[in-house]
């Protein structure tokens, strides 16, 4: 990440902690809650999982991405008091995701839900997606209804996704398709990347700005689908730093490896099942873990997968590329760290 990238990223914390400060004060609890009369003490009890999420910072992409956008069509820095509704969203549903998920570790330490308890954790996630939109108050009248509007929709998009995760890791006798599969990245984990640059272009108010959003959006989302098959690819290969590995095989996920090996790679379904069964029971330590991904590498299908992820992650940049969208003119410099962030995530 270069001296620019790094600048950004700062604006980015500080947009959070604007929102959601390291520690409250009146003055944050009377713009949270106007005419409630609770103390900061007693708000903490609510807020305490997210600080502590967000304190362990992340990737950020998406709110840089969404920058970046703006500023490569001359908008500057005017997404800065939309960054939590991108970011503050994208950790909301890893609290709860983690409890759907039962995943152990977030970001190196105990998920939110392990450290804090489940109650705390659903009730605090909750709290998380409805904090950003404190927002949208302070924005001109005129943005605010497309901003509501936009961010509702991929909200919605976003936990339909997680549904059909959810739906096909409990149930063994269900295996989605490849089209089917990549349906679901785009809603669970592209949803906010799209959001991100829709905004982003909304933001700078280009002209053609529909027709350049739904371009850019659609290839964000492209982007946060790359970035899902590669991180699913990492999960099994130990290197997502945060995170036990194989973890996505006690889950009993049905990862796009997985779904290459058992579809296109003539791997046994039954092998599949009883080694998610025995991960499930006995955690990530089970033989079965290792033999399972043994077997995906062995096969190719967990290089396939890899293969496919950067793909679509070249096929995002390439459009990011272009000099101009719907003959606007990007700014090169800002476009040059476009380039620079998506070579990061792939």
């Amino acid at each position: 990440m270069d001296k620019n990238e790094s600048i950004q990223v700062e604006k980015i914390e500080s947009a959070l902690d604007a929102i959601l400060p390291p520690k409250l004060d009146i003055e944050w609890v009377n713009r949270v809650f106007p005419g409630v009369g609770v103390s900061p003490e007693l708000c903490a009890t609510l807020t305490a999982p997210g600080q502590d999420l967000l304190a362990r910072r992340g990737k950020r992409w998406r709110p840089l991405l969404m920058m970046l956008v703006c500023k490569a069509l001359g908008g500057d820095d005017k997404t800065l008091p939309l960054v939590p509704l991108v970011e503050i969203s994208h950790n909301a549903s890893l609290i709860h995701d983690d409890i759907e998920d039962n995943s152990m570790e977030r970001r190196g330490q105990p998920s939110i839900h392990v450290r804090y308890g489940v109650d705390t954790a659903i009730n605090s996630g909750s709290f998380l997606y409805f904090l950003p939109l404190v927002c949208i108050n302070d924005l001109e009248m005129s943005f605010q209804n497309k901003v509501f509007r936009l961010w509702a929709e991929h909200l919605r998009r976003l936990h339909l996704g997680q549904a059909l995760d959810i739906a096909w890791h409990r149930d063994e006798t269900v295996m989605p398709s490849f089209e089917e599969y990549i349906l679901m990245c785009g809603l669970k984990t592209g949803s906010l990347s799209r959001l991100a640059a829709m905004f982003g272009v909304f933001a700078a108010e280009p002209p053609a700005s529909r027709e350049i959003a739904e371009i850019l959006g659609s290839v964000s989302e492209k982007l946060g689908v790359g970035f899902q098959i590669l991180d699913d690819v990492k999960n099994l290969m130990g290197d997502i730093a945060g995170k036990q590995y194989g973890d996505d095989i006690v889950e009993g996920k049905k990862s796009l490896p997985v779904l290459l090996y058992t579809q296109q790679y003539d791997g046994d379904i039954t092998t599949v099942n009883r080694c998610f069964s025995a991960a499930r029971k006995n955690g990530a330590g089970t033989p079965e873990v290792v033999e399972l991904i043994e077997r995906m590498q062995q096969s190719g299908a967990i290089i396939h997968a890899q293969t496919l992820g950067q793909r679509l992650i070249h096929e995002a940049r390439a459009v990011f590329a272009a000099e101009t969208i719907c003959d606007y003119r990007l700014i090169p410099q800002e476009r040059e760290l476009l380039l620079n962030l998506i070579d990061m995530i792939g």
